[in-house]
């Protein structure tokens, strides 16, 4: 009843909204068609949900399955084909003594080769690392966090050690043929790059380019603003430098189709093994690449001991039979002595960009900007150059790829000749700098001579 004592019927509620946080998404079952990938889906729904709290489970748990995931599929894309071609040839009588589990343990040392591991063959270690397999390493952790996982950082150190488990058994299963075969050294690399790859995809797939800004502020903050914006142009550099080496790369592949066609005929590989074929040339094209990089700055690269290929020279040997190896250069010399100029127009770029960039205080600020700018740059593709060699085989094959400390000390030197070039002059504050002083070293002013004055007893006595 109200005041006036009449009975009314209660009013009705008004449906208060529920919080996004708390809303979880069941996984329709029933309306999914069968299918595989929408059994795999289910299966990620039902593991969402009892990570969010149905079923109990801590969050970390989502930053397991993704690990997990990501490991498992990258390892069966490299597998697979292994596999395949021990079916395919499998009939041939000298693969009289092979079993597919031997297959399956050269996919899967294939497979912690690109994270750093190793391969043992024949009294041989190859340890150059098919850049290809790892990018697709990282683009399965990426797409398996940003699927799966719910972000925190209990998640992403659980996908890590996640991966990290998966590539343990990796290298069982591989055995003496893996890493375990070459020695501490092989496993050391392969731990340090299996950290690498599944803490940078799992990381960039669990949290969004603006938030991971914001979570990594406490640390980049502290830096010196200077210090960023040299470094941002190193990046710069190294992006520049990277895609005139892919176009570069690319012509070298144009022009050298007719050797790359020889190589293929005189291997004589039906439809199935070019395809493998091609499969393998792909795992290494970013290798190609870099190696493309390490020609256009000037110290060049090696294939095999005794060899160069560099702008100025190009000293040739025996070659593996891989047909991308037919696109390498033939011609040095004349003009192509001027290429490595490239490197001091990237340095000029990024010396305006930290001009548009930077407001200089003092005048020895571009001077450290453009300094920071060479190191970032140098730094970077010295890892890249390290990245990309290695060894392929016994003998003068122990040696493949560009010197890490000579094309990274050639960029350094070019970008830091270039920045300066273009963002000193141009700067306000160093200009007003050298103007003061050479006014005062061109025409010093000429002050009066002090006249002397009397000493106070003399001034007492007057």
């Amino acid at each position: 009843m109200d005041h006036e004592g009449v009975s009314r019927p209660p009013a009705p509620r008004t449906p208060v909204p529920a919080r996004a946080a708390d809303v979880v998404r069941e996984p329709d079952v029933e309306a999914a068609p069968p299918g595989l990938g929408n059994r795999v889906g289910r299966v990620r729904d039902v593991v969402t949900a009892s990570v969010a709290g149905h079923g109990g489970a801590p969050r970390w748990f989502s930053g397991v399955f993704a690990g997990v995931q990501a490991a498992v599929l990258s390892l069966v894309v490299v597998a697979v084909p292994a596999l395949a071609a021990y079916v395919a040839t499998s009939a041939d009588p000298t693969n009289a003594g092979v079993e597919w589990p031997r297959a399956v343990a050269v996919g899967a040392g294939i497979w912690a080769l690109a994270h750093g591991g190793a391969l043992t063959a024949g009294g041989a270690t190859i340890t150059l690392v098919p850049l290809g397999i790892t990018v697709l390493a990282l683009f399965s952790a990426h797409a398996s966090a940003r699927r799966s996982a719910l972000p925190g950082l209990g998640s992403w150190l659980a996908g890590i050690l996640a991966y990290a488990a998966v590539t343990a058994l990796v290298v069982v299963l591989a055995g003496s043929a893996g890493p375990v075969g070459a020695g501490p050294g092989p496993l050391l690399r392969l731990a340090l790059g299996t950290v690498l790859v599944a803490g940078t995809g799992l990381g960039t797939g669990m949290v969004r380019a603006r938030r991971l800004r914001e979570l990594t502020r406490p640390w980049w903050s502290p830096v010196p603003p200077l210090v960023r914006s040299g470094a941002v142009a190193g990046v710069l550099v190294v992006a520049l430098l990277a895609g005139a080496a892919s176009l570069l790369a690319g012509a070298w592949v144009v022009s050298g189709r007719a050797a790359q066609g020889d190589v293929v005929a005189g291997l004589g590989v039906d439809l199935f093994g070019g395809t493998l074929l091609a499969v393998a040339q792909v795992a290494v094209a970013p290798n190609f690449v870099l190696w493309a990089l390490a020609w256009l700055v000037g110290p060049g690269f090696v294939i095999g001991e005794g060899t160069l290929y560099s702008p100025a020279e190009i000293v040739s040997g025996p070659l593996p039979a891989l047909p991308l190896l037919g696109a390498l250069p033939t011609d040095a010399g004349g003009l192509l002595r001027w290429v490595p100029l490239v490197v001091l127009v990237a340095g000029c770029l990024a010396g305006w960009w930290l001009h548009r960039r930077l407001a200089a205080t003092r005048a020895w600020e571009p001077f450290a900007a453009s300094a920071c700018a060479a190191v970032t740059a140098g730094v970077l593709v010295a890892v890249g150059t390290m990245a990309a060699g290695g060894s392929v085989g016994p003998g003068r094959l122990a040696v493949v790829g560009g010197s890490a400390v000579l094309v990274g000390g050639s960029v350094l030197l070019g970008t830091l000749a270039g920045a300066v070039l273009t963002s000193v002059p141009t700067d306000p504050v160093v200009r007003r700098a050298v103007t003061q002083r050479l006014r005062r070293g061109g025409a010093p002013s000429v002050e009066p001579t002090p006249q002397a004055q009397p000493a106070p007893a003399e001034q007492a006595d007057a």
